[in-house]
């Protein structure tokens, strides 16, 4: 268990009026997210939602054949199981713990009751599933006319905003199914980075060193997937201030 979490951890959770906090804070679950855990399959009907604290999870299409590819990543910014309150309750993609760490769990009728309440949670949620769908959007138009070298780069900058710090543990392996291109691929683009000066690779760990010349080498998509998300939802990011100091279950 960690030694202490914080509701503003996740930027969603933070941004929830006094009133709401007092209806979902205390149904909320800590749970760690280990590496490579499966929250739900293509198909599967949710029957929760995730609300990422220091972990992030990769959305995928998987093909029949085994081959995947990454849609979104979703870290301490939003959640996970959109289609929950959407009214899909399935989805055909798979959600995966791409970096391990911690998330609350709620069950998934609790934030539908507090979403058909018609108040602020249902807008927030509203603007951050636009959010995430012009990641989605984004990322398909990315992989399609993009080379693999700012493919990594934009993949790069969406992970580590999502983290507390500019170290990512992720084989090369694992970037290649996420991105869709073969491991050779991935390989060579993360050596140019390495040369460059712009991240340390070692033994399944990348850190970040020059994140200015990371944006710099990158394609247009991240600045277009961050211009969106911060006109969305103003104000939820690391420097937000929560809205109240309601008692966190599981924290230390």
């Amino acid at each position: 268990m960690p030694e202490s979490y914080e509701y503003a951890d996740n930027y969603l959770l933070a941004a929830l009026s006094l009133a709401e906090q007092a209806r979902i804070y205390p149904h909320l679950e800590l749970i760690p997210m280990p590496l490579g855990k499966v929250l739900y399959e293509s198909g599967d009907v949710l029957h929760h939602v995730y609300f990422p604290l220091d972990s992030i999870i990769s959305l995928l299409y998987v093909m029949e054949d085994g081959a995947s590819a990454e849609i979104s990543v979703v870290g301490n910014e939003g959640l996970i199981g959109v289609a929950l309150f959407m009214g899909g309750e399935t989805t055909p993609s798979r959600a995966i713990v791409q970096s391990a760490g911690y998330a609350y769990r709620l069950v998934g009728q609790r934030l539908k009751d507090e979403f058909h309440r018609n108040g602020e949670l249902q807008q927030l949620l509203l603007r951050y599933t636009q959010a995430l769908l012009t990641q989605m959007a984004q990322t398909a138009v990315c992989n399609r006319h993009h080379s693999v070298d700012q493919q990594l780069c934009r993949w790069l900058l969406l992970s580590i905003d999502r983290l507390p710090n500019n170290q990512l543990v992720m084989t090369q392996e694992l970037i290649a199914n996420m991105l869709g291109v073969r491991r050779e691929g991935v390989t060579e683009a993360a050596g140019k980075l390495q040369k460059l000066g712009v991240i340390r690779y070692a033994r399944g760990h990348i850190t970040v060193l020059n994140r200015a010349r990371l944006e710099q080498l990158c394609c247009e998509c991240y600045a277009v997937v961050k211009k969106e998300t911060d006109r969305l939802l103003p104000g939820l990011g690391p420097h937000a201030q929560a809205r109240g100091a309601y008692p966190i279950p599981g924290a230390r």
